[in-house]
């Protein structure tokens, strides 16, 4: 087989125009579903019959398990969909990927898209200079969907191919008569050549060829297509590399779902075989022997997976588990790292603004523990557990730092992207919601260091009084804050769920604070002069007052700078 550099340098730039139409068309498509698109896919994954029927529809649909599951780890990592949830859709992808297989051989035709993509393309220009964003977005992702297409017929074109070549892997005859062995062997080839050639569909092609030239028998062509079960899922374990854990997870809980099947086929090997091959002969009929071994694979490969896909649907839990055992979710509450934030192909513009809302929810929920922190902080009287809390709260005022400046440059880059009116306003709103964060932090450290520095010799500890009323500017404060996370937390039904929040409740506590801190800043007066307590001592105690009514104020503009981007729809809430 001739193959040129040249020709390796046309699959190179394949390879880039489909890449390239994949990351049209998926921005395309959450411009134009945008919020929408969580709640399809939750409803579509309600249950796990929904989940695999879902994952069914999209593979036979695009013609591409791999296709499927790098979407569904894409929105896994994204916080789209629950580990749960991307399972069931995985499992309904290995069954809609037979698909292909069926058509080849009932049919002996596929399909090709490729014919279609120019047409589609001049469906696509009048969208694409559309003043609406919303039919321009449609335009994208028809250009989008076209240029993937014409990428993926491109590659094809210029592909080493295999399946025209099958005499390079005519040395495996040598190896057909070690029995059991001879499957293992094969096994392992269909996975190997599955995954240099990242398509099940290909492998399926030239095991196709080597039964039908004699080469090998049945039994070997259902081991190497055993074997492309578990190679098709190398694409969505290198696109999850750069993702967070439980997008990872559910890229291995795919590998897992089909290894798990394997090994009980393996066991169940030759009376399954057996199965599939009085069928076809029996009960469909086929006679001719070139014919029906091309049958038998295809009710193989179909009979593999819809029995995989019963046994292992009520093994979710157990493979959940498994996955969760080999990737443990890190306990990382007191370490910095990003959890939804990342990179490569799987953040598109729209889509990585949902990954950095989730991201600045965790921003959210780590400064109200840090306040809880200093709560306790104030009532610590060892000093070794003091200085342990308090080494504590200054590790989590880093790390509030670090997340402000991460984010904030994340946004940045995610800004130069493509992106609708929409998603331009809910980043700036993002850059103020972090600073604001970052200034809670701030705060809460503030506070530490005060109730630090009343402990050092010299300092008058806090009276009853006093500590009775820090106590209850502290409850006030706490209230505010689990009020921003009801407001701000980015769930299911979000926009729902916020309208039915009370968003005044937030500006009525930080009301309250205010209130009383120029109650307790009168009675720090009266209660200097009266000489209930040393001035060094009304000092600390009216910096932590005064820091505690900073911090309502930042609590405030998070909830204000969360409103505006959903201000059309909040205004009859907050009026």
């Amino acid at each position: 087989m001739e193959y040129s550099f040249y020709d390796f340098l046309k699959l190179i730039g394949s390879l880039a125009l489909f890449l390239y139409g994949m990351k049209t068309m998926s921005e395309g498509l959450q411009k134009f579903a945008g919020d929408r698109l969580r709640r399809i896919l939750t409803a579509m994954t309600k249950n796990r019959i929904t989940g695999v029927l879902t994952g069914v529809l999209i593979t036979a649909l695009v013609q591409s398990s791999s296709a499927t599951t790098v979407m569904v780890v894409s929105f896994v990592n994204a916080g789209l969909l629950t580990l749960t949830q991307s399972i069931g859709v995985i499992m309904g992808a290995n069954i809609g990927t037979t698909v292909t297989a069926w058509l080849i051989s009932a049919l002996g035709f596929k399909v090709d898209i490729a014919t279609f993509v120019l047409p589609l393309m001049a469906l696509g220009i009048p969208f694409m200079f559309s003043g609406k964003s919303q039919r321009k977005s449609v335009g994208e992702f028809i250009f989008g969907f076209s240029l993937l297409f014409m990428g993926l017929g491109a590659m094809t074109a210029n592909a080493p191919d295999l399946s025209k070549n099958p005499e390079m892997l005519e040395f495996l005859t040598s190896y057909t008569d070690m029995g059991f062995g001879s499957v293992i062997l094969f096994l392992l080839v269909g996975t190997v050549v599955t995954m240099l050639v990242q398509a099940s569909s290909a492998t399926m092609a030239i095991t196709l060829i080597m039964c039908a030239n004699g080469w090998i028998d049945f039994h070997l062509g259902a081991a190497l297509v055993l074997g492309e079960n578990i190679g098709t899922t190398i694409t969505a374990n290198l696109a999850a590399l750069t993702a967070n854990t439980q997008a990872r997870q559910a890229a291995l809980a795919h590998l897992t779902f089909n290894v798990f099947g394997v090994i009980w086929v393996l066991a169940l090997f030759y009376p399954f075989t057996s199965g599939v091959s009085w069928f076809v002969d029996s009960v469909m009929g086929v006679s001719d022997p070139a014919v029906a071994v091309t049958f038998k694979l295809s009710a193989f490969h179909t009979a593999f997976n819809v029995c995989n896909t019963f046994v292992m649907i009520w093994l979710v839990k157990l493979i959940e588990k498994t996955v969760c055992t080999i990737i443990p979710k890190k306990n990382d509450v007191d370490e910095y790292r990003l959890k939804y934030i990342g990179g490569g192909l799987l953040s598109t513009a729209e889509l990585s603004i949902m990954q950095a809302g989730k991201e600045i929810d965790q921003f959210a929920e780590r400064v109200k523990r840090m306040f809880a922190m200093v709560q306790d902080l104030l009532h610590t009287k060892k000093d070794d557990e003091f200085n342990k809390l308090y080494s504590r709260i200054e590790k989590y005022e880093n790390i509030c730092d670090s997340m402000e400046i991460e984010i904030a440059r994340y946004l940045d880059k995610v800004a130069e992207g493509r992106l609708s009116a929409e998603g331009k306003a809910q980043i700036r709103s993002m850059l103020r919601e972090i600073s604001e964060l970052e200034s809670i932090g701030d705060s809460c450290y503030n506070l530490s260091r005060t109730i630090n520095r009343t402990r050092q010799p010299g300092m008058s500890p806090f009276i009853a009084e006093q500590s009775d009323h820090l106590h209850e500017m502290f409850k006030l404060v706490d209230s505010a804050l689990a009020q921003m996370l009801a407001i701000v937390r980015r769930e299911d039904h979000a926009e729902e769920r916020l309208m039915s929040v009370d968003v005044n409740r937030s500006f009525n506590i930080e009301n309250e604070i205010n209130n009383f801190r120029n109650r307790l800043k009168e009675e720090n007066l009266a209660d200097v002069s009266a000489k209930k307590y040393d001035y060094k001592c009304g000092v600390n105690y009216m910096d932590m007052v005064s820091e505690c009514e900073k911090l309502g104020d930042y609590v405030v503009n998070v909830v204000e700078a969360h409103c505006n981007v959903n201000e059309k729809k909040l205004s009859g809430v907050v009026s």
